[in-house]
């Protein structure tokens, strides 16, 4: 039997406070990349390739995590392995900002991706456990936490594109030291939080993950993970492509940020819906309508819509995965269960962004590689639509 959910006095607090882990590992650690990969590309001279493989490689990281996840949860603990992981984040971050060398910074990308999934797939579910203390708000609850990397979106946004302006052409690795002085002062709250750790990891076990009863939902969050990563990684350059300035560059990214804030209003009804996959079908069929808006011009109020419209969808994406975990396993599976979904995320996810870089470089334009992003959100939409319930 598994122990009932210990209480908690202000859980919407400390499940904020757990947000700062995929604030950083997720929010700075991976996206703010895209800020300053026209300036690195620029600066170190890469092919889009060779740009799109920073995050291949963080992908890959970030896969690698999510397959040990429920191994190092166990011997550790949640709060354990969350906190350290988190650690770890910020020190890739440091590191990205001491050599322009490709393997160097190869390996920080691959640090911080492994160390996110990690903080991710244990603060998921220690974010789940938290929420189910208030059975009533839980949905609410939990979708706090997935809010964390738009927080990150946000700051970076702000920050990122006008230090660039500052310092001019060539301080991509100035950002990378702001980025990690950002991720020092969000962390404080995070080690000093009062998560009950023994209370809140008692019956957490590894448990079997049968994959054929929902095959084919995984295969629609892995073409989520190939479609979303290549509209994150190269819309940036799109944007300064198409002449946008500093101010243009921040106020698309921090738009994408701002949205995240209101997806546990938005989508609350839709994320209560306990009918395998047709809450996920309903939110990427929006995140897919949010990545195909560039194809029709480059116009700043067009960007600005497509900005908002994925960003409010593209946080709920994921956040609709741990909905459907919670609907169909059983606590002391969710675990397991958030690490199988989050394999698939990441096998699409390391895929997406080599494929797209390499798509750039045989045409010559970004266009075609985003059309392709949104076509495979379109069709991982549509493939969620016929996955059922598996659970009781």
């Amino acid at each position: 039997m598994r122990a009932p959910s210990p209480s908690y006095a202000h859980p919407a607090r400390l499940i904020l406070i757990l947000s700062l882990a995929p604030t950083v590992g997720l929010g700075i650690g991976r996206f703010a990349y895209s800020l300053v990969l026209p300036d690195m590309r620029e600066a170190l001279v890469w092919s889009y390739s060779a740009a799109g493989f920073m995050n291949t490689i963080n992908a890959a990281g970030y896969l690698i995590g999510a397959l040990v996840a429920s191994r190092v949860i166990q011997r550790f603990g949640l709060v354990t392995s969350v906190r350290w992981s988190t650690l770890a984040c910020v020190a890739s971050l440091a590191l990205s900002a001491m050599s322009g060398n490709f393997v160097v910074l190869s390996f920080a990308r691959l640090l911080v991706g492994f160390a996110a999934a990690l903080g991710f797939v244990g603060g998921g579910a220690l974010a789940a456990t938290i929420a189910q203390s208030r059975p009533e708000r839980a949905n609410f609850l939990l979708s706090l936490f997935y809010a964390g990397p738009g927080i990150g979106i946000l700051l970076s946004g702000l920050i990122a594109p006008f230090v660039l302006q500052g310092f001019g052409a060539g301080s991509w690795w100035i950002v990378w030291w702001a980025m990690t002085l950002l991720s020092v002062m969000m962390i404080v709250p995070l080690l000093l939080a009062p998560f009950q750790a023994d209370t809140a990891t008692s019956g957490i076990v590894r448990t079997k993950f049968a994959v054929t009863p929902v095959l084919i939902y995984l295969t629609g969050y892995f073409l989520f993970g190939a479609g979303y990563i290549a509209y994150m990684t190269f819309m940036i350059a799109y944007v300064r492509d198409s002449g946008g300035g500093a101010a243009a560059q921040s106020a698309f990214w921090s738009l994408i940020g701002v949205s995240a804030f209101a997806t546990p209003w938005v989508w609350r009804r839709v994320l209560a819906l306990d009918r395998g996959g047709l809450a996920t079908t309903i939110i990427l069929g929006v995140n897919a309508l949010g990545a195909s808006l560039p194809i029709f011009g480059h116009s700043p109020l067009l960007l600005a819509i497509s900005a908002l419209v994925f960003g409010v969808a593209f946080f709920a994406v994921v956040r609709s995965t741990t909905a459907f975990v919670r609907f169909n396993y059983p606590p002391e599976s969710w675990p397991t269960a958030i690490a199988a979904m989050t394999i698939a995320f990441g096998i699409g996810q390391t895929l997406g962004p080599i494929v797209v870089g390499a798509i750039t470089d045989a045409v010559g334009n970004l266009s075609v590689a985003l059309n392709v992003s949104a076509a495979m959100l379109a069709l991982g939409a549509v493939l969620s639509l016929f996955q059922r319930k598996v659970g009781p």
